[in-house]
């Protein structure tokens, strides 16, 4: 990035900045050494600051030349909710009064200790892709957030772990509101930022990045290898089926997708998830898990079933649990790799497909039209 170009982003919040940018913001523009930029990243990350005052090993002067020439907005917490089965979420104000929500999900060793904690963070206010059944599709899209508002909530939602549970979180996926791939370079500097030893210091094995099938964006993660694992939303094993409640299927079928996921495969030897949702006699038929077997051998890979959280005003309902055990049985018959992930959070709204903000009634830009499975 040139001086200019710095410049002209400058004031601006210093959170949407990477920590090369940021370096280069302070040294070509500032004129600090490069320690300052660490320091100032470290501030903003780790210690979560506020304001620039509060950057205490910073000279007096350092901290007003940044106030009078960039600002810091803040990830506000205004609202958390927490389940009877451990899982919290929390509500965070935007600095335009916009809202996102992310997800602590504990899991228990059988004396009730805290054992894997995995947090669900948004990456957009709303989303654009319209699946039928996810009340985030519901409301559009409105804009991408931030490197510093998405890495904020992990960190943030990391300290409530420690609180609460007194250990660190294990694990961050890029599951929560919005669509990750559709914020592609704040999405994946987040996730630097998140894994730098002056953010959370997690290893990059521990963060798992989701798509609706964004075919480019899966071969751009491909070709910078980018270290952090992917994670597709399948949902059905059809373009018939997909059509019906992924609008995004119908310009991104599953040929186009099988392409890219050998080529992801190709290119960095990494296997990969499918989630699946499974939806009461919609996608859970012998045949259905037959078609899923198909496309689990595109590449070495493992298939997530989750036990839908059922969404207002969506007609589709979660499979019942005969149902579950007959295509869990088909795909082991076929040798597919599965897990099932139950529903946990629901009784807060905090589980896949849940996350949306009610208040008002204003609708974001979406792809979707009109979807027969919306009632």
């Amino acid at each position: 990035m040139s001086e200019n170009a710095l410049t002209d982003k400058i004031p601006a919040d210093l959170k949407t900045l990477t920590l090369d940018e940021l370096t280069q913001y302070c040294t070509d523009v500032l004129g600090l050494q490069r320690f300052r930029a660490d320091q100032i990243f470290q501030w903003i990350y780790q210690k979560q600051a506020a304001t620039f005052g509060e950057m205490t090993n910073l000279p007096a002067g350092v901290r007003t030349m940044l106030a009078e020439t960039a600002v810091l907005h803040r990830l506000t917490p205004v609202n958390e909710q927490r389940s009877k089965d451990g899982t919290i979420k929390v509500l965070f104000e935007l600095h335009d009064n916009h809202r996102v929500e992310a997800v602590l999900i504990p899991e228990f060793f059988d004396d009730g200790v805290a054992d894997r904690l995995t947090v669900c963070i948004s990456s957009q206010v709303g989303c654009m892709f319209g699946c039928s059944f996810c009340a985030t599709g519901m409301m559009g899209y409105f804009r991408n957030l931030s490197i510093g508002e998405i890495a904020g909530q992990a960190i943030h939602m990391d300290s409530i772990a420690r609180e609460t549970f007194g250990k660190r979180i294990n694990n961050i996926v890029y599951m929560g509101m919005g669509e990750p791939m559709h914020n592609y370079k704040a999405v994946m500097h987040s996730a630097a930022a998140t894994c730098h030893k002056f953010g959370l210091g997690l290893s990059p094995k521990r963060i798992t990045i989701s798509t609706v099938g964004l075919t480019k964006q899966i071969r751009q993660m491909a070709d910078e290898n980018q270290p952090y694992r992917l994670a597709i939303s399948l949902h059905a094993a059809t373009d018939e089926k997909r059509n019906k409640i992924m609008p995004i299927n119908e310009s991104l079928d599953l040929k186009s997708l099988e392409d890219s996921v050998r080529y992801y495969y190709q290119k960095t030897e990494k296997d990969l998830t499918y989630e699946y949702l499974l939806f009461d006699e919609f996608n859970d038929t012998k045949e259905d898990a037959a078609q899923l077997a198909r496309i689990a051998v595109w590449a070495p890979s493992k298939v997530n079933i989750i036990m839908y959280n059922n969404v207002a005003g969506v007609t589709l309902q979660r499979a019942r649990e005969h149902r579950l055990n007959s295509f869990l049985a088909e795909l082991s018959k076929r040798n597919v790799l599965a897990t099932v992930r139950r529903s946990r959070g629901d009784d807060i709204d905090a589980g896949c497909g849940q996350l949306a903000i009610r208040e008002g009634a204003e609708r974001g830009k979406s792809i979707s039209g009109k979807n027969p499975i919306l009632e």
